[in-house]
């Protein structure tokens, strides 16, 4: 490992749960999205993490959920078929919801290890000095 592979491996960390924010917040903004049943559902992002080779962590890919989503029954909707239904995404507010905690918690803590190991170089230079 090198001397600041510190920041590398943090920095990664940082891309990823952005990422993951950045997919969170598209699923809650979308939640309520409806379509007549005729079409696909809006379909949830769901980030795909792995192991960096170089140390760290990365994107492996986005996974979909089902396009086929759930048919609701709302025929005040202007959307809605001749049986009063429209297809809404298969979303759970709450599982998005706690997510959204664990990506923002990661987050913090790549951006904490990230503020550390910034202090221990600056601090490592200064002692040269």
């Amino acid at each position: 490992m090198g001397a600041f592979d510190a920041l590398t491996i943090a920095g990664s960390g940082l891309n990823l749960h952005q990422t993951w924010l950045d997919a969170l917040s598209y699923n809650i903004a979308n939640v309520n999205t409806v379509v007549p049943t005729s079409q696909t559902a809006f379909q949830a992002h769901m980030i795909i993490a792995q192991s960096d080779p170089n140390g760290g962590v990365q994107v492996g890919g986005i996974a979909l959920s089902d396009p086929a989503g759930m048919i609701v029954n709302d025929p005040d909707n202007p959307l809605a078929d001749a049986q009063g239904n429209v297809r809404a995404p298969a979303v759970d507010m709450s599982s998005q919801m706690s997510e959204l905690i664990m990506a923002q918690r990661g987050f913090q803590a790549s951006a904490q290890v990230t503020k550390f190991a910034q202090d221990t170089y600056s601090t490592a230079i200064g002692i040269g000095k």
